[in-house]
Formats: structure tokens, C-alpha cells, sequence
């Protein structure tokens, strides 16, 4: 018993080792060479030994391939594509400045930040990682020059919230820098994608106004792109569980929507949701056949979406779940979709997941007659989403890395 403790223990030492060689690759690939390595979609730059070969194993039980340290297959592209100038403020303030740079060092939810933040208020900037990003007020943004700090043909961002329409957003492009925007959120009058759906369909030479679509769309249309092309869909509910979000009220107070006024941390509050229609401009096929609800629940990160569908043809709980798990593995999908096969998985593992659909196989349900299916289907809507509109951005900004799989 003994002989065989010190056995295996030796073995994982040694591969741990092995792991620490190969990470010392990547930080030389990166920094000498432009060259970035991706094992299943995570990035092995400044993770740990054990991240490295919890990789590994998730290799080993979900792609039903044997993967070890001596063999970890990557992939490989040209790193730093994208860099951040600056952070437009509707308000800018010195104050504002300290308070963003305090939100990024900490975050309630994703933890400390794992590198280096500094606020320079002179240059109105704060410095990350040696990146100087400025802070920009954006009171007026048809009237802001950002080339006089060094920005020219710039992809905008916006978040706000405030401009959600083309007539509005197009305001961003009459400044001097800019000459692309991405809103991340539902867009009216401009193409709503989602990476990896129909992200192929827009020219980004002739478009200049784009909308990364919500969380929700991101999490379901990747779902339901497998499912409508492989068994066709007749029609669906999709209930969505949703973690609350800024504009709840933390304590009952006065609200232009309903329920919502209600407080957001003791309450499920059933409300709408527009991810129903949202999902069917990106997949025309389904306009007309989903109805859709949401509940918002007392989390503060992490929601749930739940795909009620009928099926034209039918299927099995072990056909359906083997046709996703290689929808996560194969094809156009694999930076979109996770495949789950933990049965005590909760809101919480979901934290940090790179993929925006993240699919439960042990929580499927499938009718006997094989025409009904309720999916479950997870989503980090803080995290997930964000890789989305990078993803996104890059395609819009032509720094998309080559991949090979």
C-alpha cells in the first residue's frame, strides 16, 4: 500500500513538473514570439500547475480521448490583438478615475485582479500591466478628438446603455478615431450577431455599427442552432433564470417596470425577457415558434436557461446529448459550448467559464416519444458574454487569431 502511495504520488510530481516546463514555454512563446497557446479554449497564459492539468483532465472525460502532460495538443495564434486606449466616462472626475481603478482590483465575484493597476491622475489614466489606458470624458461623443490621444480608426465599444438604436450609436462615429462601434446589447436598425452563428454573414468593410446581442441570445442561439439543424424545431418555451441585474432595486422602492421595483435580494421576480424574439435575428428559422419568460433570482452572477422544445424529428436523451457534446468538441461551436457532464453541478462552478452556453447533459430531459426535449443550459453573464464580444470585436477589428483543431 505503501510502495504504491509513494508510486503515484511520484508519477503526478513528475508530471507536475513536465506542466511547469510547459508553462515556462508559453510565457517564452508569448513574450518572444507573439505566439499564444490555447488548450481547450483556455488560455495557458499565468494559470497554475494545477489549472494546466485540471485541463487535462476535463480532456480525458469529456473528449473520451486519452490527453496527458507529455502529449497536451495546442493551438496556436499571434497573442495581443486588441489593446484598450482608453475608457470614455460620461462624467469624468478624478474620483472616477480612483473608484474604476478600485472596481477592477477587486470584483465581488471574479475575485482580486492577478496583475498590476496603478492610477496616474495627472495624465488622467490608470496603468495596467504597463498599458496606459485613458479616461475620456464623453458628455457629447459626436465631439470628442480621441486622435490627440494617439487613437486612430478605433473600434468603440459602447455599454452604456444610453444608445441602443443606429441613429444613436452613429453618433460615436462622427468623432475624430473612430470608425467602428459594437453596442453589447439588443440593437435596433443594426446587425445583431453572435459569434459563431452568424458572425460569418456580416462585411465588415461595409458595416460600421454592429450589436453583440445580450447574454441571453449569446447562451441560447448556439443551442438552438445545433438543435434546428440537426432535428428541426416545431416550436419552444425558453424560461430563463436570471441572476438580478443593476437595474433592480436592492430594497422596494419605485420602479417604471413592473416587479422590478421589488428588491432584487430576497426576491424571485418573474419578468420579461426579449431574448425569445432576439435569438430569431440570428436565426431566422425560429421567428414565430418561442415564447419566452425570465426570473430574476438572488445571485449576483450566473444564470440559467431553460429550452422547452418540440422536435420535427425525434430523438433519444442519448442521441441529443452525444449531438451537443460534439457540437463542443468539432466545428464552428467549440469557443461557444461546454460540455458538462458533472452531476453536482451548480450556479457557482459556472463562475469564469469562457464559453457562453455552457450545457448540462445530467439535467437533459427527453419525452418517450423522443419529440419533446427541456434543455439546460448555463451561462456566465458577466464573464461568458464578455469573451463573446472580444471574440466579436476582433473579427469586427480583423485581429482574429488563426485556429486549428
Amino acid at each position: 500500500m505503501s510502495a504504491s502511495y509513494e508510486s503515484q504520488l511520484n508519477d503526478w510530481v513528475n508530471k507536475e513538473k513536465l506542466g511547469v516546463d510547459l508553462l515556462n514555454s508559453v510565457g517564452t512563446l508569448m513574450y518572444d514570439k507573439g505566439i499564444e497557446l490555447i488548450l481547450f479554449r483556455n488560455q495557458l497564459l499565468e494559470i497554475g500547475v494545477s489549472e494546466l492539468m485540471n485541463s487535462i483532465s476535463y480532456a480525458n472525460n469529456v473528449v473520451n480521448r486519452k490527453v496527458n502532460i507529455e502529449t497536451a495538443a495546442a493551438l496556436a495564434g499571434k497573442g495581443q490583438q486588441l489593446r484598450l486606449k482608453a475608457i470614455v466616462v460620461r462624467r469624468l472626475t478624478d474620483a472616477q478615475i480612483i473608484k474604476r481603478a478600485d472596481l477592477l482590483r477587486n470584483d465581488s465575484v471574479h475575485g482580486a485582479f492577478k496583475g498590476v493597476v496603478d492610477v496616474d491622475l495627472a495624465n488622467q489614466a490608470i496603468v495596467v500591466n504597463g498599458q496606459v489606458i485613458k479616461f475620456i470624458d464623453g458628455g457629447k461623443p459626436e465631439y470628442i478628438d480621441y486622435t490627440i490621444h494617439g487613437i486612430n480608426n478605433a473600434l468603440l465599444i459602447d455599454n452604456t446603455g444610453a444608445f441602443t438604436d443606429k441613429e444613436a450609436l452613429s453618433r460615436h462615429l462622427q468623432s475624430k478615431g473612430v470608425n467602428k462601434v459594437l453596442l453589447t446589447a439588443p440593437g435596433k436598425g443594426i446587425p445583431n450577431i453572435v459569434y459563431g452563428i452568424n458572425s460569418k454573414e456580416i462585411d465588415v468593410d461595409t458595416t460600421d455599427i454592429f450589436s453583440a446581442a445580450s447574454c441571453t441570445t449569446n447562451c441560447i442561439a448556439p443551442i438552438l442552432h445545433v438543435v434546428e439543424n440537426k432535428y428541426g424545431v416545431n416550436k419552444g418555451h425558453l424560461e430563463t433564470v436570471h441572476s438580478y441585474t443593476n437595474d433592480q432595486n436592492l430594497l422596494d422602492n419605485m420602479h417604471n417596470k413592473p416587479r422590478r421595483g421589488r428588491s432584487a435580494a430576497i426576491n424571485m421576480v418573474i419578468t420579461s425577457t426579449g431574448a425569445g424574439n432576439a435569438v430569431t435575428k440570428v436565426i431566422p428559422s425560429l421567428a414565430g415558434k418561442l415564447s419566452a419568460n425570465a426570473v430574476r433570482v438572488p445571485t449576483p452572477n450566473v444564470s440559467l436557461a431553460i429550452l422547452k422544445l418540440n422536435l420535427h424529428k425525434a430523438t433519444s436523451l442519448e442521441d441529443i446529448n452525444e449531438t451537443m457534446r460534439k457540437a463542443a468538441l468539432t466545428g464552428n461551436l467549440v469557443n461557444q459550448i461546454n460540455y458538462q457532464v458533472d452531476p453536482e453541478l451548480v450556479s457557482t462552478d459556472i463562475i469564469g467559464n469562457t464559453c457562453c452556453s455552457v450545457y448540462d447533459s445530467k439535467a437533459t430531459i427527453v419525452t418517450e416519444d423522443g419529440e419533446d426535449i427541456v434543455l439546460y443550459v448555463w451561462y456566465d453573464n458577466e464573464f461568458g458574454y464578455t469573451k463573446q464580444v472580444i471574440r466579436l470585436a476582433k473579427l469586427i477589428a480583423k485581429v482574429r487569431r488563426l485556429t486549428y483543431y
